[in-house]
């Protein structure tokens, strides 16, 4: 038996035919697990690792172990946790597969009682021995996934080779979410959006660049238009604000009304730079869609004025919140209540920079920006004309420009 560490390349099964089928599943993106004939584990796919990123370091994968192994009994619950915290669950789940376990198992009872867990040996005896079938659905089970339970789905499969004698088996999951509700919910999302996401998904100090940005006068739009009209164009804004901050390598926070929220990280923008220059490449392109979006939402493009607040925060704190209704990033810290001071400073429909972020701008990006790092003109918030009651409370001292 070997422990594998959920983040370690894991090697293909030394048996050609279940080495296919591994390497199958796992270049398709699936979940799934593999069993060769004596029920140990030798394979598990990338995706389905992935799953155990927010359990403890402690949790590895035991390559080699039979199905229901002391080893494996208490690594399910520490991965899986849901239902398997509960033992009359892992038993009726023994007692579900048992058969088909007791059948290719060599040494009948006696051997299958000294291999698995000590909670299962006194349901040995009810097993009748019954020999695997080509496919079955397995039990359903409730997992814990970044904190919260969901249900997944398993699918049995009975591997056989090119003589008919048994190699293995393969137990593929799935949400129990039907395909056309995952269709419907997945279409539509951006991947290397999804990648972004997942390096946030332990909240953890990151520095990046916060992008906020607001509506003016959406008050007296809202009063003018119909429900119906003004809800079109705000779904239509946020739709074009999300696809700004996706094309320029961001993560979207949290939008609430007619406000915008993003976040470029120094870590998967490669450099400070890059995401510094992300977040004014967002805002600018923004700013360039008001015109169509006005049109296509039958407003005056004067009626439409946002505001933006850009900032460098070097210790944000990030995370994902994950919930059954939602999931969204957030971030805590000084330098977002400083971007909201900034961003209510910006009427007029400008774009504030910070000092702190401009000067993260190397000599190419600047270039690539068309901006003059080196005789940039800054204004500390409590000195320019539309420093806000908060502003010149809250961050009188945070230098600004125009960009």
């Amino acid at each position: 038996m070997r422990v594998t560490d959920v983040f370690e390349p894991l090697p293909l099964p030394t048996d050609p035919l279940l080495a296919e089928w591994a390497a199958s599943l796992n270049n398709g993106g699936h979940w799934a697990q593999i069993y060769d004939a004596a029920w140990r584990l030798v394979y598990v796919t990338n995706e389905t690792r992935l799953m155990a990123r927010d359990t403890p370091a402690a949790s590895r994968f035991y390559i080699g172990s039979h199905r229901f192994s002391t080893e494996s009994t208490q690594f399910f619950m520490s991965v899986v946790r849901g239902e398997y915290l509960r033992s009359e669950f892992r038993r009726a789940q023994f007692l579900d597969l048992g058969p088909y376990v007791l059948a290719s198992t060599p040494g009948g009872r006696d051997e299958l009682r000294r291999l698995v867990d000590p909670e299962y040996a006194d349901l040995v005896d009810q097993l009748e021995p019954k020999d695997p079938p080509d496919a079955w659905k397995g039990t359903d089970a409730s997992a814990t996934y970044a904190g919260v339970a969901s249900a997944a789905s398993a699918t049995w499969f009975r591997i056989d080779d090119r003589h008919g004698h048994l190699a293995g088996f393969c137990v593929q999951y799935m949400p129990v979410a039907g395909m056309s509700q995952l269709a419907a919910a997945l279409l539509t999302v951006d991947l290397a959006h999804l990648a972004r996401i997942r390096v946030v998904e332990h909240a953890d100090r990151r520095p990046a660049a916060i992008l906020m940005a607001d509506l003016e006068a959406s008050s007296p739009l809202a009063r003018r238009l119909s429900s119906a009209q003004y809800f079109a164009f705000n779904r239509l804004l946020v739709r074009s604000a999300d696809d700004c901050i996706l094309d320029a390598g961001g993560i979207v926070g949290r939008h609430a009304g007619d406000g915008v929220v993003a976040f470029f990280l120094a870590e998967t923008a490669v450099s400070e730079s890059s995401a510094a220059n992300g977040c004014i490449t967002a805002a600018r392109t923004l700013r360039g869609a008001l015109v169509d979006i006005a049109a296509q939402s039958e407003i005056h493009d004067a009626e439409l004025c946002l505001r933006f607040g850009l900032h460098w925060g070097s210790t944000l704190y990030i995370g994902r919140i994950l919930t059954r209704g939602r999931s969204e990033v957030t971030a805590l810290g000084d330098e977002m209540n400083e971007t909201a001071r900034i961003e209510a400073c910006a009427t007029g429909g400008r774009t504030l920079a910070s000092k702190a972020l401009i000067e993260r701008l190397n000599r190419a990006d600047a270039e690539d920006l068309g901006i003059d790092t080196a005789h940039a003109r800054y204004t500390p918030l409590a000195d320019l004309p539309t420093a806000t009651d908060k502003a010149r409370r809250d961050a009188p001292a945070i230098a600004v420009c125009e960009v």
